[in-house]
């Protein structure tokens, strides 16, 4: 199998954008890229390499809620969050991705998303405890692929084979990330949840949540920014960073993407994206954190974001902290 190299791959030029620290022991870093927008667009700072390409997964969903939208999908509120989530698998995530389908005729059955757990622990758990396993609705993409499905129907295109790349709901999706980022974007592979995978750069992901932000009310983009910023629960879920951030910070857009992707923008068109080359999880929330203190935010909950423990015989003996360069191109 031919393997696509980016700068990613690369990591010894990239900085150093956390500390694990076990015991005062520095025990590993995590290495990233990192960038900044200013509220004008411009670049106000980066770190690594952000016009490397990369799979941006999860982070794109904003654009591809926008795209089924401009498809003929008629959702708002609650719904359209949802058809930007990574959901936590909660009962009421649930309960919305079958409102979706049934907008449009349809069951969980025209789901084409692997069976899985809820993406949440605490919710898998109490899956498996109540005699449940995974399903494709527990999946934590299937409000997106709801969401697809109703734009076929809206659009009087076959659901089947939705997922295909030359599929014309997945051109809409391919046509908006190329508007919203402004980067030659291509479908470069398949997610985890089987949808096309969208290849872009760091800059051009924090360009396109830019523009959800300062989008003209009542278009697409802004549509599914304000939806989200509405109903943060229902992008992620009650125990998620994505579903804190929008709760605490008024006007904030965020979405993290799997490999450690996160992508912010804020209320006044100040946008950041960054990409942990490890994909550690367990990065991201310090480096988030410490990168929108850096932009002056100062709310209570990046203290909660910003936490990400390390244990030993079941006591605290550590945690992840951020180290961003202190100075950066």
């Amino acid at each position: 199998m031919n393997v696509v190299r980016s700068a990613m791959t690369s990591t010894a030029a990239h900085p150093v954008l956390a500390e694990v620290v076990r015991s005062g022991f520095v025990e590993g870093v995590h290495r990233g890229s990192l960038v900044v927008l200013a509220a004008d667009g411009s670049v106000e700072f980066a770190c690594g390499d952000p016009d490397a390409v990369v799979f941006p997964r999860s982070s794109v969903k904003p654009l591809q809620a926008a795209a089924v939208l401009g498809c003929g999908a008629e959702l708002d509120g609650e719904l359209l969050a949802l058809a930007a989530a990574s959901h936590s698998g909660e009962t009421f995530h649930l309960a919305g991705v079958r409102a979706i389908l049934a907008t449009v005729g349809l069951d969980e059955g025209a789901l084409r998303t692997p069976a899985e757990l809820p993406l949440d622990p605490v919710e898998a758990e109490a899956r498996l405890r109540a005699g449940g396993g995974p399903d494709r609705i527990t999946m934590n993409c299937s409000g997106k692929h709801a969401a697809m499905l109703a734009a076929c129907v809206a659009a009087g295109w076959p659901t089947e084979g939705y997922l295909d790349p030359e599929h014309p709901v997945q051109q809409a999706v391919l046509d908006e990330a190329r508007r919203a980022t402004g980067d030659p974007v291509e479908y470069g592979g398949t997610d985890g949840c089987g949808a096309p995978l969208l290849r872009m750069s760091l800059t051009g992901l924090a360009r396109a949540f830019r523009s959800c932000v300062v989008a003209a009310p009542e278009s697409p983009r802004r549509r599914v920014a304000d939806a989200m910023r509405a109903h943060p629960a229902l992008v992620a879920g009650t125990r998620r960073i994505d579903t804190w951030l929008m709760e605490g910070v008024p006007g904030a857009l965020a979405k993290v993407g799997a490999e450690a992707v996160q992508a912010v923008a804020l209320t006044d068109g100040r946008a950041l994206a960054f990409k942990i080359d490890d994909g550690a999880a367990r990065a991201v929330g310090p480096v988030l954190a410490a990168t929108l203190r850096r932009l002056g935010l100062t709310e209570p909950v990046l203290d909660r974001i910003a936490d990400s423990p390390l244990f030993g015989g079941g006591a605290r003996v550590g945690g992840v902290r951020a180290t961003l360069p202190d100075t950066v191109s």
